[in-house]
């Protein structure tokens, strides 16, 4: 290991004291870890609040084997430690990184081929908003997804930090956008953000309206967090040959769907998820993102939707602010 500075052989962590509520959340003494081979150690700038977060907090989401009870999946900071492998010019580097644990802390160790640099200009709060959703949504609409210029894109939950990455990511290279959202707020949110159409999920049918906005024909690639009810729906508002992903299911796991209609649409339903996915998987997605994207973040043509922040030992208080539902945006903690 190659340090640029003395290191502190403890910092604060936030640790979950039992499976609950955000109350849980702790602030916590732990060993500063020490990076393995092909690893750097940060030290943490800000980190991202993500859903997982709240879901490993309530017990339903346990990190990968070999991956910190430490929440927390995206961070920005400075290169401090170098394992082995690693150049030394990276020593003192600002990066934001996708993590598969540990961001909830003032240091975290994270594989160098899933770091990018900070973009020119840009906050810390900023940078640690980028990587879960940038990486999760580029993965899913445009890898596994397929979307291409012209198609038409729907993604439920505009105003989430994955729906406000995904309007963006979508305009940006050439889809009409359809968004769904809860209330008249957070829908013009989503057209201020570069939606054609949002829909208030609370007072219209997504299906129609989705529907009369493609002429009848149909939504070509559908980007869904929610599943339960929505599943058959989104069937329903799918184009012939359209595609739907999952990548989560807030609205419950389990559904009864006419599955006819999977067939005499030819429709493709997948789905995925990113923690668990080997160090290489999400390499080349970095590197994707590095051609791709992050010239869009330099230009400010894209950029994360920052919500609020809070410090590091009020993650019980950041939590409760996601779970309250009424956020637009991503919601970061910051270490002083």
């Amino acid at each position: 290991m190659t340090n640029q500075t003395s290191i502190p052989g403890t910092m604060t962590a936030i640790g979950i004291s039992t499976p609950g509520g955000p109350e849980v959340l702790k602030p916590e003494t732990r060993d500063v870890p020490e990076p393995g081979s092909g690893q750097v150690l940060v030290k943490v700038a800000a980190a991202g609040v993500n859903r997982p977060d709240c879901l490993q907090r309530m017990g339903a989401y346990p990190p990968p084997p070999g991956a910190p009870d430490i929440p927390g999946l995206e961070i920005a900071g400075e290169i401090v430690a170098l394992g082995d492998g690693i150049a030394r010019e990276h020593l003192g580097t600002q990066v934001m990184a996708l993590v598969p644990g540990g961001g909830y802390a003032e240091y975290c160790l994270a594989h160098f081929d899933n770091c990018l640099p900070v973009p020119a200009g840009m906050s810390m709060e900023k940078a640690a908003a980028i990587p879960e959703t940038f990486f999760t949504v580029w993965h899913n609409v445009f890898q596994r997804g397929r979307l291409v210029q012209g198609e038409t894109f729907m993604v439920h939950g505009g105003t989430s930090g994955i729906g406000t990455t995904a309007i963006q990511l979508a305009r940006a290279f050439g889809a009409n956008v359809i968004a769904t959202a809860g209330s008249e707020e957070k829908c013009q949110a989503c057209l201020d953000l570069g939606a054609d159409l949002a829909i208030n999920y609370r007072e219209e049918d997504f299906v129609s309206k989705a529907r009369e906005f493609t002429e009848g024909k149909g939504v070509d690639l559908i980007l869904d967090m929610v599943g339960g009810s929505y599943v058959e729906r989104n069937y329903d508002t799918a184009a012939e040959d359209g595609r739907i992903v999952q990548i989560a299911f807030l609205g419950g796991p389990k559904a009864e769907v006419n599955f006819a209609k999977l067939m005499t649409k030819r429709l493709t339903h997948t789905g995925s998820t990113l923690r668990p996915r080997p160090v290489a998987f999400k390499a080349q997605i970095a590197r994707e993102l590095a051609e791709r994207v992050i010239p869009l973040l330099e230009a400010g043509s894209v950029g994360p939707v920052m919500d609020s922040s809070f410090p590091l030992t009020k993650a019980d208080e950041a939590h409760a602010r996601m779970e309250e539902g009424r956020h637009i945006g991503k919601i970061v903690l910051t270490v002083e």
